[in-house]
């Protein structure tokens, strides 16, 4: 049992508080230059992807054994999470916003945290946490006002949604802590956006807790209309299942191209896909670049570069600032592209594309040592020809 709990959230919250005064960005600490993105009055679409990193492994909570030691479970997940300091994290995904500019931004683990400090799950109370105690969402877009930034929510979807008891001090007493993801996309406010639309995926991982609660991991996507340059496009976010249960990611990824088959703007999609783009772990990404007609945006820009994004270390919350380098291995984190019209996905990305990898190198981190996410970001410019267009 912890008495950890009630200090650490009273200090998250007073992080969250101050990060409206947070400094005005430092560009020379970015990994992507500016000169490093076509000049302004050259660019076409600029768009991101930035999986969030929720701050703890939640789903090892339903892997427990014993349905009694589930608070404790929670406990030791809520105390990774405040160490891993989001407003903290958010600081340094705002400057790279700020340096890139992109138009709109995929985000995926977007999570809301809220509290019920009656804790009456544990009794079986069925009562929801309504009480926020750290929303990504609010802290990341708060980051970007204090730099001078607006961006927008132009589509969101809410997908896991799950509430537990924590065991608090003076033990034994509890809070139910409640965990709501989401991905959303961002657009910069000087862009139109219209049609927002979202859904969740029929096929999902269920988590089975002994003598327990089931908690079924959902996931979804998210999309906007987005006109940039005089063109309009449909521009996607999902986060898709882990390779750790193929089939079901395989199933998701059919679903969403379903989804997309009747749409007849150019499509740009951006995802945490977690499928290795080099076809070592599942088939997805060759379902969405040859049956689903993607072109991938890295693959044309560094054809000899293999990109990778995923996964920077999760430090112990005990020495973070001891993490000094990266450990990337897979490119799971794409930005892909279907214009049609005519246009070929085997002619890679029509126009040309520039792209960049974001918050991979050590300068990168925070002040206390923290990466800004388990994740690199992936930044890309596409010169989007008028007859596409049109």
């Amino acid at each position: 049992m912890s008495r950890r709990l009630a200090p650490l959230l009273l200090a998250l919250v007073a992080a969250c508080a101050g990060d409206a005064n947070a400094p005005a960005p430092d560009a020379s600490r970015s990994s992507l230059a500016a000169d490093r993105l076509p000049p302004g009055g050259a660019r076409g679409l600029t768009v991101m992807t930035r999986n969030l990193y929720l701050g703890a492994d939640i789903f090892a909570v339903a892997q427990v054994s014993d349905p009694r030691q589930i608070p404790l479970a929670v406990t030791t997940a809520w105390q990774h999470i405040l160490a891993m300091n989001f407003p903290e994290r958010a600081g340094r995904i705002a400057e790279e916003i700020v340096a890139t500019s992109p138009d709109l931004v995929g985000l995926q683990e977007v999570p809301l945290y809220r509290i019920d400090p009656t804790g009456d799950a544990v009794r079986g109370g069925t009562n929801p946490a309504t009480t926020v105690a750290l929303d990504y969402l609010a802290v990341l877009q708060g980051a970007l006002a204090a730099r001078g930034a607006c961006y927008k929510v132009a589509a969101a979807n809410s997908l896991t949604d799950v509430e537990l008891p924590a065991v608090t001090s003076p033990a034994p007493t509890f809070v139910d802590i409640r965990y709501t993801d989401r991905d959303v996309i961002l657009a910069r406010c000087d862009v139109p956006t219209s049609d927002a639309r979202s859904g969740v995926y029929a096929h999902r991982l269920v988590f089975h807790v002994p003598n327990g609660p089931s908690i079924p991991a959902v996931r979804g996507w998210a999309s906007t209309l987005a006109t940039v340059g005089g063109v309009t496009y449909r521009f996607t976010d999902t986060h898709l299942e882990t390779d750790g249960s193929p089939a079901i990611q395989e199933a998701q990824a059919g679903e969403l191209l379903a989804t997309l088959a009747a749409e007849t703007s150019p499509i740009v999609l951006v995802c945490d896909c977690n499928s290795a783009a080099d076809g070592s772990q599942t088939a997805t990404y060759g379902t969405l670049t040859a049956s689903g007609g993607f072109a991938d945006t890295w693959l044309d820009a560094h054809p000899h570069d293999p990109g990778y994004t995923s996964s920077l270390p999760d430090p112990s919350f005990k020495t973070p600032s001891l993490v000094t380098e990266p450990n990337l291995r897979t490119r799971i984190d794409l930005i892909l592209t279907r214009y049609g019209l005519g246009a070929s996905p085997n002619a890679g990305t029509v126009g040309g594309v520039h792209a960049d990898i974001l918050g991979e190198e050590p300068s990168d981190r925070t002040a206390s040592g923290l990466w800004p996410s388990d994740h690199a970001g992936v930044v890309a410019t596409l010169q989007v020809p008028k007859a596409i267009g049109r």
